[in-house]
């Protein structure tokens, strides 16, 4: 009988943030241990519920959404989407047929680099990054090279590090702006940077925005693709956090800016994007409501908002630990802290956050599982109330006023 084995294509994939250390969790779990789950940035299961107008609009049209839609999306959903890009976010010249919506950003993302990347081809990738970038690189024969963001500089991209990276190889660059793992919101002088070297070496942006609403302190999100007109820009975005209705799968990319070199491209996408019939129509149906309903996003991260009191909780007491350190994130609600290798002789990151699995039953997820190089890191998603929050701080104190790796 002949053995079926793993695809080739999977042996260099590295998806480590569903990897051993989960798995061990769900071992756990399923023989009665309760686990804290700080890796996972699904709001429901820590008491986020969607807004009203949201449930409403999805119950009055189910009935209206049996079938399904054209490949790219309902239409009232990309018009909806079309006005948020061009009065929201001052991208010029988008149109409901430069939009795309799918089955959340992780489909689109994959679609995006199947369509474009051939053997040999190269795409930039920040480090620390959301590893499915990566991993969607990979898959589609490519090859992801690894720029550096900068800890010293409030997580920024280093553009002298990207600089060095580019080659005749490269066909584009991923800008995670807020980003995940860090927490981080980019400068318009470092994106403008980022900007101007994609048009000057012939790169196409590949924005991951879907962050943009949950920024915090009175900062501004700025869409890269202002910034980049003369040079296609794929912006990708979603509701899955801003509107908390992960479940909901509901995302979308937009086309801008110079399309006239990536007809072939373009063509790929449509035929891919046809190739799957259309992303689900229930919540796509949702989407013209969604991006009108935002005072309760607004709410969660002002001060006073739940979201914005666990940023200043998680902070305050991360940066009170000895042995750890962290710069306060901007946006999103991940915190990436430092932890002193030398003190806790820590050589593995990922035994580390085993151990911390194993000993006080809380799940973090560790920097190389988003392509940190150095065992030095490890996220946090700050999604608990604060009471739960504080126990998982004070419990995780308490592990490192003993711990040697």
């Amino acid at each position: 009988m002949k053995t079926i084995g793993k695809s080739k294509k999977l042996d260099n994939v590295c998806y480590d943030i569903r990897g051993p250390v989960m798995d061990e969790a769900e071992r756990m779990e399923a023989l009665g241990e309760s686990i804290l789950k700080l890796n996972i940035g699904n709001p429901a299961p820590f008491g986020f519920k969607a807004p009203e107008e949201i449930i409403k609009k999805i119950e009055s049209s189910l009935t209206q959404t049996e079938g399904y839609s054209t490949s790219k999306g309902l239409l009232s959903a990309r018009e909806a989407i079309a006005k948020y890009c061009t009065q929201v976010k001052g991208i010029e010249g988008v149109t409901v047929n430069d939009i795309y919506t799918g089955n959340g950003v992780s489909e689109l993302i994959t679609m995006s680099m199947q369509g474009l990347l051939d053997k040999g081809d190269e795409i930039l990738v920040p480090s620390p990054d959301y590893p499915l970038w990566t991993a969607s690189v990979t898959l589609a024969g490519g090859t992801a090279v690894h720029y550096i963001c900068d800890e010293s500089s409030d997580w920024q991209p280093d553009i002298d590090d990207i600089k060095k990276k580019i080659t005749p190889n490269t066909k584009g660059i991923v800008v995670i702006n807020p980003n995940n793992p860090t927490g981080a919101l980019y400068s318009k002088d470092v994106l403008q940077k980022i900007a101007d070297l994609a048009t000057e070496n012939g790169m196409i942006i590949f924005a991951d925005e879907i962050y943009d609403r949950l920024v915090m302190d009175g900062e501004e999100h700025i869409s890269i693709a202002t910034l980049a007109p003369d040079t296609l820009t794929i912006t990708y975005n979603g509701l899955s956090k801003s509107h908390l209705i992960a479940g909901y799968r509901c995302g979308w990319m937009t086309l801008c800016g110079n399309k006239k070199n990536v007809k072939g491209y373009i063509e790929g996408l449509n035929l891919l994007s046809s190739m799957r019939l259309c992303s689900n129509v229930p919540a796509q149906s949702v989407i013209e409501t969604a991006l009108s309903a935002t005072e309760e996003t607004k709410a969660l991260i002002a001060p006073g908002g739940r979201v914005y009191e666990q940023r200043e909780l998680i902070y305050n007491e991360i940066n009170s630990i000895p042995g750890l350190s962290a710069v306060k994130p901007k946006a999103a609600f991940y915190i990436f802290p430092k932890i002193d290798t030398k003190r806790f002789n820590i050589k593995d990151d990922e035994q580390f956050v085993l151990d911390l699995l194993k000993d006080k039953k809380i799940l973090l997820t560790h920097g190389g599982g988003f392509h940190w190089e150095n065992p030095d890191h490890f996220r946090i998603v700050y999604l608990p109330e604060k009471t739960q929050l504080k126990k998982a701080v004070d419990e995780l104190r308490d592990f490192l006023s003993y711990y040697k790796q």
